[in-house]
């Protein structure tokens, strides 16, 4: 087995159990929001067009990122200008298509051990 299969296989385990636990997707999708409502509440983004775009809130913003289909509305808003903060939002982009990606297949119990 290649090294890409073996760190698909590490990560399906850690967030869903190969689909016998998909409840982990659920309890790391709640520690990311936590994560990331903490984190961009203490700074503040710039928004994409001043004087038009709704007021930022953290926990709708993460949750935005975080949910890879449809849109809230505060990620087309609002940006980071470089830092930290910038490369929590990529990570949370990412972490969401995981997620969303290993549920949905735990769910249609596509997912196996070999």
């Amino acid at each position: 087995m290649g090294l890409p299969a073996r760190v698909w296989g590490h990560l399906l385990d850690t967030t869903v159990g190969y689909g016998y636990r998909p409840w982990r997707a659920g309890l790391w999708l709640a520690a990311l929001v936590l994560l990331g409502t903490t984190v961009f509440d203490a700074h503040s983004p710039r928004p994409t067009e001043p004087g038009q775009v709704p007021p930022f809130n953290p926990l709708v913003y993460t949750l935005d990122l975080l949910i890879p289909i449809g849109g809230l509305g505060q990620r087309t808003s609002w940006y980071w200008q470089g830092g930290t903060t910038a490369w929590l939002a990529y990570t949370l982009i990412a972490a969401g298509w995981i997620l969303t990606t290993a549920v949905l297949a735990g769910i249609t119990r596509a997912l196996n051990r070999n």
